[in-house]
């Protein structure tokens, strides 16, 4: 009763007070039993992965809708919906405890209701589910704004990337090879009875066959790996850090490039992490201690380095910028309904300032590498190659054989591989 209680205050603050997936749910799981977080966190996962498809199910069996201070209860009813229809939750347990939650709510006479629309659904689930599923946008839980533009940037895969946008993602790991090579890593993972493959583009990292607790993973403590997508692990490998350079990875929080880094190259000159957020920064110095390493990290913003530094230009800048995250959507089903279509410009035209300010940091001859967690045109080719376009001294440096100033960098989608979206373009800056 209190899991799905605290699900639905979850749901509901998230659709309707457009709060943060990631920040409601740690406070919440303080709430309920230790062996009850991993089931509240399913149903908040679930339930806003397929929150759009649930809500026009429950408005077809409801005679006007739950609004305002009944809003909790809508988002009740959509936890119910979820478990009837994507959990292995026996359905008398998930509609007992559904109905039940009600009291917590303070919604008592709403129990009736509750119990009615789920037992409904039981029924008629099929044809209900038919009249749902004859738009493209709610059969698979997407805006329609957000459809569009995916159909219209990626006319064959729009489709395959909604659907990989629904899927559970899977967890990956980073070996860090200055302690064991990543053949090895995966031979202590098998003596722990631990599944793992290889992946073919990024070479430290391991797709666990199912997630695991970090404790149980050999060595996680010492920092012998780190939980990190392989899509976001292919920064470092493709910024290439040198010996003896001076690098720069700005917007770092919470610091798993910044420590990848420092991994595959421990004879850097120096390496300069900064963020703006302040919390976000001391995951930073989390990670860089679990790991024993050392980095210099200050809080500062990446449009304005003339406030936080005053040293030399840098030899590599990896800059992954503030995206609208459409490409871990998998893994943050709130960026779903959080993300509005105006905020895609407002983000293009900060990325871009941040592009002009960090290009005057970088030293000629240096190389920059423009990273983002988007899968949106705009802010990733488009925008770098507006940026190539007017900056006379700045040089494309081709991640694969399409690559062109006319169709610049390197779009990772979502895909059957398990990663997750990401762009990436490297730009060298003129001697």
């Amino acid at each position: 009763m209190k899991t799905r209680a605290a699900a639905a205050n979850i749901v509901h603050r998230v659709i309707n007070q457009g709060q943060s997936l990631s920040a409601l749910l740690p406070r919440y799981q303080q709430e309920v039993a230790a062996k009850d977080r991993a089931l509240l966190q399913e149903l908040c996962f679930g339930t806003l992965r397929w929150y759009s498809r649930l809500d026009a199910m429950a408005k077809q069996l409801l005679d006007k809708p739950l609004k305002g201070k009944y809003q909790p209860v809508h988002a009740l009813l959509l936890v119910g919906l979820y478990q009837l229809l994507y959990t292995r939750v026996p359905a008398h347990a998930a509609l007992a405890e559904t109905v039940a939650a009600c009291k917590r709510l303070k919604a008592d006479p709403f129990k009736g209701l509750v119990n009615g629309v789920l037992r409904n659904v039981q029924r008629r689930q099929q044809e209900l589910e038919e009249k749902v599923d004859a738009l493209p946008q709610l059969r698979q839980a997407h805006p329609n704004w957000l459809m569009k533009r995916l159909q219209q940037a990626y006319p064959e895969q729009w489709q395959a990337i909604m659907a990989a946008n629904n899927c559970h993602p899977p967890m990956w790991i980073r070996v860090n090879e200055t302690h064991h090579s990543r053949d090895q890593y995966m031979a202590l993972l098998a003596e722990q009875g631990i599944e793992a493959s290889a992946d073919p583009l990024a070479a430290q990292a391991l797709r666990l066959g199912r997630p695991v607790d970090v404790t149980t993973l050999p060595g996680f403590s010492e920092g012998h790996c780190s939980v990190q997508d392989a899509a976001a692990q292919m920064a470092a490998q493709l910024l290439d850090p040198q010996p003896g350079e001076l690098i720069l990875d700005a917007c770092a929080a919470p610091g798993g490039k910044t420590a990848h880094i420092l991994e595959r190259q421990p004879a850097l000159k120096q390496l300069v992490a900064i963020d703006m957020d302040a919390d976000r920064l001391e995951r930073v110095h989390q990670n860089l201690d679990r790991i024993g390493l050392e980095a210099t990290v200050l809080q500062g913003d990446a449009a304005r380095p003339q406030d936080w530094w005053q040293g030399p230009q840098f030899d590599r800048i990896l800059l992954d910028a503030p995206c609208s995250a459409t490409g871990v959507i998998r893994r943050h089903p709130d960026i779903k309904w959080l993300r509005r279509p105006e905020d895609i410009a407002q983000l293009a035209a900060l990325q871009s300032q941040i592009l002009d300010a960090q290009w005057q940091q970088l030293k000629p001859g240096g190389m920059l590498l423009y990273a983002t967690c988007s899968v949106l045109p705009d802010e990733n080719r488009e925008q770098v190659k507006a940026f190539l376009a007017r900056t006379p001294d700045a040089l494309l440096q081709p991640l694969h054989d399409g690559d062109t100033p006319q169709q610049p960098g390197w779009q990772l989608l979502p895909d059957e591989h398990g990663r997750d979206g990401f762009y990436y373009a490297k730009i060298a800056k003129q001697a």
